[in-house]
């Protein structure tokens, strides 16, 4: 298991019900891991229309998630 902290934005953030979490994960990738947690708070934004970071940094939905890490998952954003 890897335990990593995930970051989470406007209505991800909604429906985990927090802005952040630790995770204890056994996903092979990031792809797997949003998919885990899409299951776990019924996030409905398919991986699609997402992008995924890692420490800060645009990473692949391809890369395996790294003990210690901060994950954050960004939804589209709107500007005004």
């Amino acid at each position: 298991m890897t335990a990593l902290r995930v970051l989470y934005f406007a209505s991800l953030r909604d429906a985990a019900g927090a802005p952040e979490e630790t995770v204890e994960t056994a996903a092979p990738d990031l792809a797997a891991l949003y998919a885990e947690l899409q299951a776990r708070h019924g996030f409905a934004l398919p991986r699609a229309r997402l992008r995924v970071a890692v420490d800060g940094a645009f990473a692949q939905w391809e890369e395996a998630p790294r003990a210690g890490t901060e994950v954050a998952f960004i939804p589209p954003v709107s500007g005004g």
